[in-house]
């Protein structure tokens, strides 16, 4: 049995309203570090909420460790929850702040400075718990905030955007240290985003969620390379995938996804699973790196169409190049090395056979 698990899961807000969280089901092992990724109103905050028993269950059980936790107080699960807002108390320095959920325990006033400055020196913050939240920077409170949920010794920890309130440089350095808090604390943690770059970075599953349901587990780059889904793989990826809507057409002895702008004729890996749906409409998905472009109009086995590169976005050790097919904007990833400038007419041809087919209607990979 795996140490938590959520059976069946369900939210509404109302007797008859619509499920916020819809039969959710997802088991997490003990010391994994789990993402919750999907756009905001999917049920990621919702879902941890119900774990910390701030929001009660409209249906379904969460098991931890062997053991339903629903009849049981926000106090006695065993969870520690960091929120988007810190939620630290102005009027109490660090060390009192850390001290609250301890005192709040009658733990013995030795046990209390001990365990205060074990946690803060894991957050990195013991020079700081004599200071005020108004004499830290945000950083600094968000340390604060995580050491005082180590400081309980939780279960199980549970974070709602704890970094959405950084600027851009300390949100990346703030990573490192949860996981490295994490890591440290062999805790088991699930961690709330809408930030894909947080969630690869961080998890060691990703559970993308969208309308209340899973849409795909799996680690980062298994659901970045392998999608299972048409959300899936247009939510994760920067830049996200590029998509054309196909039919599949008979072409001799194999297949092609044709529309009026592209003609890619299918490797043969991917004949069984695309031959039933000769004549029906598809999705086409491909990554922008792997869209290989060719100044010298090179048409190679993965040949998907002519265009011409519209803009450049220098990014470093890479570019982003910019083309429109048939009135869709489509990104290209390139090595900085590229020598194509704009206006250049390319053929883009599709590397190593690195495609994805989507059901039109149902959003399901076609296999």
């Amino acid at each position: 049995m795996s140490y938590l698990e959520l059976r069946n899961l369900q939210k509404r807000y109302a007797k008859d309203g619509p499920l916020i969280v819809d039969n959710m089901n997802l088991s997490i092992e003990k010391g994994e570090f789990i993402v919750f990724l999907g756009p905001s109103g999917c049920g990621k905050t919702t879902t941890i909420r119900m774990i910390s028993g701030l929001e009660d269950v409209s249906g379904g059980d969460i098991i931890v460790d062997g053991e339903s936790i629903l009849q049981k107080k926000p106090r006695d699960r065993g969870v520690s929850m960091i929120f988007q807002s810190y939620a630290i108390w102005p009027h109490m320095t660090a060390f009192d702040n850390i001290a609250y959920p301890l005192k709040l325990q009658k733990t013995a006033k030795d046990e209390i400075k001990k365990r205060v400055e074990a946690a803060a020196q894991a957050a990195g913050i013991e020079m700081l718990l004599k200071r005020y939240p108004a004499q830290m920077s945000g950083g600094q409170r968000q340390r604060v905030a995580v050491a005082r949920a180590i400081v309980v010794k939780p279960r199980i920890f549970l974070m709602d955007e704890p970094l959405s309130n950084l600027d851009a440089k300390l949100r990346v350095s703030m990573r490192s240290e949860l996981k490295r808090i994490h890591l440290m604390e062999h805790s088991t943690t699930i961690f709330v985003t809408h930030d894909q770059a947080e969630a690869m970075s961080l998890a060691d599953r990703i559970v993308i969620m969208y309308r209340g349901k899973i849409e795909q587990i799996g680690a980062p780059m298994e659901i970045y390379r392998d999608s299972a889904t048409y959300f899936a793989a247009s939510f994760i990826g920067t830049p996200p995938a590029n998509f054309f809507d196909i039919c599949i057409e008979k072409t001799g002895e194999g297949y092609s996804a044709v529309n009026e702008h592209i003609r890619y004729r299918l490797p043969a890996s991917l004949k069984a699973a695309l031959a039933p749906w000769e004549g029906r409409k598809a999705v086409l998905g491909i990554r922008p790196e792997f869209i290989e472009l060719s100044p010298g109009r090179e048409k190679t086995p993965g040949y998907l169409c002519d265009a011409v590169i519209d803009f450049i976005e220098p990014q470093g050790n890479h570019s982003i190049l910019i083309t429109r097919i048939g009135g869709m904007e489509i990104k290209i990833v390139a090595p900085d090395s590229t020598n194509v400038t704009v206006n250049t007419p390319v053929s883009l041809n599709i590397k190593d056979e690195q495609v994805m087919f989507f059901d039109p209607d149902t959003g399901i990979r076609i296999r």
